[in-house]
């Protein structure tokens, strides 16, 4: 099961469309289809019932989607976190590395 297909999942169960999916997701109908084929295959089941006129969720895909969405809203909170944490650390390098490049600095403005 990877990130990718959850979020292609996801979207082909709002639309219940592969077609509009694929649209919204800029992607061939061809790579949606693939990737919830792939996801079916990982999870054991089929997710969408394709035998009506229109797309619907089987019991399986509306087990998964809630699921899907949270993994989906997890990655992009640790994410925004990972990267919070990087730009704090860059800011506390730079400003350790002018205080090292400039050690009298620090003693000028105690003085002052």
């Amino acid at each position: 099961m990877q990130l990718q297909q959850l979020r292609v999942f996801c979207e082909v169960a709002t639309e219940l469309s592969f077609t509009q999916a694929a649209r919204n997701l800029h992607y061939a109908q061809s790579s949606v289809t693939a990737q919830i084929k792939n996801l079916e295959e990982a999870v054991g089941a089929s997710l969408f019932d394709r035998s009506r006129r229109r797309l619907a969720l089987t019991a399986a895909g509306v087990c998964l989607l809630p699921h899907a969405e949270q993994i989906i809203e997890m990655t992009e909170l640790a994410r925004k976190d990972v990267e919070r944490t990087s730009r704090a650390a860059q800011v506390y390098e730079q400003h350790a590395r002018r205080r090292h490049a400039h050690p009298h600095a620090a003693a000028r403005s105690a003085v002052l």
